[in-house]
């Protein structure tokens, strides 16, 4: 139960239905102002009307008692003098806001005087002449007994003068009923259909997300699968569909690739790692069993030569180790110009002298210790290959500074540039190994060369360059 709660499909459908309830009741809500208010406003137009229709009789000098008055159930009228004697009232109206009224000439029958009008403004001061109608019309809210029954009514009180000067104030109502039933039918209705919206709303939601979502279970079910058979080859379904979780699918393949090659070039890297490490180790074992059953064959400086030959592929591997492992450079400033001097003076061993040509001033950030490794193994590589020359130079090229490392030897094959940066590989495979090496020194310095943000290339057959940003 609860991984069905605690899942995105029920959580998105509880989603959608608390904002849809929300906008619901916003909007029911609304509604029923709105409807409450136009129908007020047609019972007040409604009890004018007929508060005008009296008014006006009473304008042309008709006497009180021959009013055309209106029904009394459907608009209750009072006319009332200004001192609250009742003029005329309407059928069957025995009393308005509780107090009776009834038409008698001593004036013991009586309502309230209407007061000031929603201006605020004074009877007297409206100043009606007489046979005219005030154009003012006051609304109030009320109850009136019609033959015995008690009900609510939106009252419209005129001011009318008659032909006499006497002024007159007609109070006719508009039963409220109607409006209020009106309001409860759409509020009842309402409160019935909103639950049945809602469950709607969920259900499509729920079914509408699991739709949506099972491309995702599926992605899901095969990496699980992936992870447990440790099958790197296999991938996730891509469905058809070229939206966010098609993507989602296409990353997942592209990721589960990388993954592969990267785990299988371990693989080989150990497997290259632990031949390249068993020849010297063998080959050292054997010069000291020899050294100790025969002391006088034990051939000293083959054995120091593999020894140095151990040491040197171990710091390599270890160095490969740290730059797999994301080993940030130092951030130092390095001049490419006095590192190759300083290295060019040091090779004095060397096969052939390295010559140096445009050495132009050229500071790069990073850690000097990896870029002189780097230029050391383009220097080994290139005394392995030339024939009487190596030749060094350091140039600018607008914001990157190149080093070059150019022989006379035979060159690369064009088809092989991007090979020999590959570990382990050595394109000479009749080469004995202690002359080629172990096939990590040009691996080594490109990894090196990325990490500082530059890249090496074989630029021609015998033309190394190392390129890098020059420090801002």
């Amino acid at each position: 139960m609860g991984s069905v709660l605690g899942s995105v499909r029920a959580r998105a459908a509880a989603g959608a239905t608390v904002v849809v309830a929300l906008a619901l009741i916003a909007a029911g809500t609304a509604v029923l102002l709105v409807l409450h208010e136009n129908l007020q406003g047609q019972a007040g137009l409604q009890a004018q009307v007929a508060a005008r229709s009296v008014a006006e009789q009473i304008a042309t000098g008709k006497p009180y008692d021959q009013l055309d008055l209106p029904d009394g159930e459907d608009h209750p009228v009072v006319v009332a003098a200004e001192n609250g004697r009742v003029l005329a009232v309407g059928e069957d109206v025995r009393a308005v806001d509780g107090k009776r009224v009834a038409k008698t000439s001593q004036g013991a029958g009586s309502v309230a005087p209407s007061g000031d009008d929603e201006d605020g403004e004074d009877e007297d001061e409206r100043g009606l002449k007489p046979g005219e109608v005030d154009d003012d019309v006051v609304y109030r809210d009320g109850t009136a007994d019609v033959d015995g029954t008690v009900a609510d009514y939106r009252f419209a009180v005129v001011e009318a003068k008659d032909t006499r000067g006497e002024q007159a104030t007609v109070r006719a109502g508009s039963a409220l009923a109607p409006e209020r039933e009106a309001v409860g039918s759409v509020r009842d209705a309402m409160l019935v259909g909103l639950p049945l919206l809602l469950v709607v709303v969920a259900g499509v939601t729920w079914l509408v997300t699991r739709r949506a979502l099972r491309p995702v279970e599926g992605i899901r079910g095969e990496m699980a699968a992936i992870t447990a058979s440790t099958d790197l080859s296999r991938r996730v379904p891509v469905p058809s569909s070229k939206d966010e979780i098609g993507r989602l699918a296409r990353t997942t393949n592209e990721t589960l690739a990388a993954l592969e090659s990267s785990v299988e070039r371990q693989r080989r890297f150990v497997a290259d790692a632990s031949h390249e490490l068993r020849s010297p180790i063998a080959s050292l074992r054997t010069q000291l069993e020899v050294g100790v059953a025969h002391p006088e064959l034990l051939d000293v400086p083959g054995a120091v030569e593999d020894t140095v030959r151990l040491q040197r592929l171990a710091a390599d591997l270890l160095l490969l180790a740290r730059l797999d492992a994301g080993e940030r450079p130092a951030d130092a400033r390095v001049d490419l110009a006095a590192m190759v001097r300083e290295e060019s003076s040091q090779r004095v061993a060397d096969r052939i002298p390295v010559r140096a040509g445009e050495l132009a001033s050229a500071e790069v950030a990073g850690s000097r210790s990896q870029l002189g490794r780097v230029l050391g193994n383009l220097l080994d590589n290139a005394q392995r290959h030339a024939v009487s020359s190596v030749r060094v130079a350091v140039v600018r090229d607008g914001e990157w500074a190149v080093l070059r490392v150019e022989d006379d030897g035979p060159g690369v094959p064009e088809s092989e540039r991007e090979r020999i940066f590959e570990r382990f590989v050595r394109l000479d495979d009749a080469r004995a190994r202690d002359d080629g090496g172990a096939g990590l020194g040009l691996a080594i310095a490109r990894d090196v060369a990325v990490r500082h943000g530059g890249s090496l290339a074989v630029r021609t057959g015998s033309v190394f360059e190392l390129r890098l940003p020059v420090a801002g």
